[in-house]
């Protein structure tokens, strides 16, 4: 069913620049300052749980992600204040990054490195930039070398080694220590001898899937790991790397529903095959990334059609209108309609076929209608994030699981609407499409 916009918490006569204005004024009231600077509560309702991780500082669900949504805010609105809330969060991420034990992009010192490297560009601020670069050497010490390769986890997948990677080397751009992208593409071989390069869920003894399953998805599964190599041949010209993510992205194929012009994937193999996450984490629109890097460097149609086919396919599933086993009460960047809003604003970018922009539209009012405000702190989306668990309904400040990623992605779609003004956006590493919003045929006739 479509929201009830004459329920008295659907905000009403939003845009998607004032809705991201009122997740930030949320998130502002959850805010917690001491002598390192600033993080923010997972949740700071009364009498609700967080589905967050409990990592204050990380990407994922802390003070990194909320940093990326203060300066998308702050370049969208031109207001200060919003800047001197990711200064304030870049100095809490400068102050504990060295306390994280946890290396990789979404969940630690990656994803920490990530957003100082990001605050330090847009502000000038050189204290960013050094504290950029010491988490990143320190990255780099961890690396580890034994018989099997080197790496820091012996995981290949983005929560693994993968996204490890992928901030290294927008490290290596962004602060101009072509080492990073070195080691970088050192570690990345190792990912490139699999047979066929993925992850196993099921090996690490997760209680949700059976031991033997095997994930096509893109933040733990092949996809994922697929667009890491292609991203590694594009930097390197190696031809290894574009084999092996041709591996993975022929397994992908394999295993996907393909009928009457779109493609399914299923969320796990050989027991899942007729469930179909759409979203970002392991369904349609985190395979369509790998898809389209795989077209970005080399060019090839055929990756480009399976990118437009995997967007048909949650074109005509009903969403965001209606719910399906793989896109059910969430409206996150991570599995929800964030996430696919993120992935129709780049196709619109990168093909200039106007029904990607007229669904992102849909996606964003869509969200836009989720949006509570009940206590008048202002906008949160309250979901359930455990598809297994649709009781625990919570609302989270953080970037792939609440308020900062959806107010983000709203604000990507105010930037890609071609009356509006066109800006860089903070893409994360493992986002292949045009970091400025709008096709180079809207730009053109703009000037």
């Amino acid at each position: 069913m479509s929201p009830d916009r004459s329920h008295p918490s659907w905000p009403s006569a939003e845009t998607p620049r004032t809705a991201a204005v009122m997740a930030g004024r949320w998130i502002r009231s959850a805010a917690v300052d001491d002598e390192r600077g600033r993080h923010w509560r997972p949740n700071p309702d009364p009498r609700r749980d967080s589905a967050g991780s409990g990592r204050p500082g990380s990407l994922y669900a802390g003070a990194a992600g909320i940093v990326l949504f203060f300066l998308e805010l702050a370049a969208a609105t031109g207001q200060e204040t919003y800047l001197e809330d990711a200064r304030a969060g870049a100095r809490y991420l400068a102050a504990t990054w060295r306390a994280e034990t946890d290396l990789s992009l979404y969940d630690g010192v990656a994803g920490m490195v990530f957003a100082l490297a990001e605050v330090g560009w847009a502000t000038g601020d050189e204290r960013f930039e050094v504290a950029a670069r010491a988490g990143a050497d320190h990255i780099v010490r961890s690396l580890r070398r034994t018989d099997k390769g080197v790496g820091w986890t012996g995981d290949p997948a983005q929560r693994g080694d993968g996204g490890i990677i992928l901030g290294l080397l927008h490290a290596a751009g962004i602060l101009g220590v072509s080492t990073y992208g070195e080691i970088a593409v050192e570690a990345g071989t190792r990912a490139a001898d699999h047979v066929v390069p993925g992850h196993r869920f099921g090996e690490e003894g997760l209680p949700d899937l059976p031991v033997d399953a095997v994930t096509p998805g893109f933040l733990s599964g092949t996809a994922g790991t697929a667009f890491l190599l292609a991203r590694l041949y594009g930097v390197t010209r190696d031809r290894r790397f574009l084999d092996a993510a041709r591996r993975g992205a022929d397994f992908v194929r394999t295993v996907s529903t393909v009928a009457e012009g779109h493609v399914l994937v299923p969320h796990h193999v050989p027991q899942g095959r007729r469930l179909h996450y759409l979203g970002l984490c392991s369904g349609s629109a985190g395979v369509a990334r790998m898809f389209y890097e795989l077209y970005r460097v080399t060019g090839d149609v055929g990756d480009l059609d399976w990118v437009q086919r995997l967007a048909a396919g949650i074109m005509c599933s009903g969403v965001p209108g209606s719910r399906t086993p793989g896109f059910w009460n969430v409206a996150c960047q991570c599995c929800g309609a964030a996430g696919l809003l993120e992935l129709f604003i780049g196709l619109w970018a990168a093909t200039g076929e106007r029904p990607y922009l007229d669904f992102a539209r849909t996606l964003g009012d869509d969200l836009v209608g989720r949006a509570t405000t009940h206590d008048g702190a202002g906008f949160r989306w309250y979901q359930a994030y455990r598809r297994l668990r649709p009781w625990e309904v919570t609302a989270d400040t953080g970037y792939m699981i609440g308020a900062a990623g959806i107010g983000s992605a709203l604000l990507h779609l105010d930037a890609a609407e071609p009356t509006g003004q066109a800006r860089r956006l903070i893409l994360l590493p493992d986002n292949p499409f045009p970091a400025i919003p709008v096709p180079a045929s809207e730009l053109r006739r703009s000037q």
